[in-house]
Formats: C-alpha cells, sequence, structure tokens
C-alpha cells in the first residue's frame, strides 16, 4: 500500500474519519468540533482524501458511505519513516538521541518500556541506557546474519 502525504488540513479531517472508520458526511459534520467547517469544504475534502487512497466510497442509495483504507498505524509508521530519513540520517540512535535531549523520553521511560518486555517474554536485560537501546535497535550480525555475541576470554 502507497502512502501520500497528508497537508495539515486533511490531517486533522482523518483523525476524526480513524475514530469513526466508517460514516456519511452527517457523521463528520455533528462529530466535527466548533468551529465546524461548511458541509461543502468537508466534502471536498473527503474527495481529495479518496482520490490519495486514504478513504473508500460506497454508493447507498443518494449518499455515500465513507470507510478509512488507510489504518492509523500504517499513518503513523509512514510519518515516522520520513522523519527518521529526512531529519535523523535513517538512524534509530540519531532519533533516540534527540528523544532523551529534548527530555521527549527518559531513562525511566527506557525502563519501564523494557520491563514490560520482561514481563511478557523472560529475558534478562542491562540497565536501559542510550547506549543500550543502541544495541537494541542495530544488533551487530555475522557473515550468516546471526547476532554476533562477544566471547569470554578464559584466564
Amino acid at each position: 500500500m502507497k502512502i501520500n502525504h497528508l497537508t495539515s488540513a486533511e490531517e486533522n479531517l482523518m483523525k476524526l474519519f480513524w475514530d469513526l472508520n466508517s460514516f456519511y458526511l452527517k457523521d463528520v459534520m455533528e462529530k466535527h468540533p466548533e468551529p465546524k467547517p461548511h458541509q461543502n469544504t468537508v466534502s471536498t475534502y473527503l474527495k481529495i482524501l479518496v482520490e490519495k487512497g486514504y478513504l473508500s466510497t460506497q454508493k447507498e442509495g443518494r449518499i455515500f458511505k465513507y470507510s478509512v483504507v488507510v489504518p492509523y498505524d500504517e499513518y503513523k509508521k509512514f510519518i515516522l519513516r520520513e522523519l527518521t530519513d529526512n531529519f535523523f540520517n535513517n538512524s534509530g540512535k540519531e532519533i533516540l538521541e534527540f528523544l532523551f535531549k529534548e527530555n521527549l523520553v527518559s531513562q525511566n521511560d527506557l525502563k519501564e518500556y523494557f520491563d514490560l518486555k520482561i514481563e511478557m517474554k523472560p529475558v534478562k536485560v542491562k540497565t536501559p541506557t542510550l547506549e543500550y537501546a543502541e544495541e537494541i535497535l542495530n544488533p551487530k550480525k555475522d557473515k550468516k546474519g546471526k547476532d554476533k555475541k562477544k566471547k569470554k576470554k578464559k584466564d
């Protein structure tokens, strides 16, 4: 599925559409917060979003029923990949460094995340650090594609 870019106005409407999932124009007009856009404006955006592949239509008599085609999680992945490619040199490490630097993610956030993973799958992990997170995101591989493990030397 190819995902196209959305304008901020289209994205704001899609947030409502993702909540509704399947809807009629009247549903959008009822659920849209104040100030409500004109019905013709919403109709124009619906047409654009159908053309961009975000929505599909099904004619029911004289009206159309709209359904979301691109799931919210797919759009989030698309946006994050775009950000990663365009602003972080396609590097998970650079994203994490930025998130830490801007206090958008803390060491406690990482610890909570890894503690949840441990509950689901019993694995021993190191104390979360930026270096450890990078190791998780970018594991070292050998020629066969297997993770390389450091061998301890025997004395």
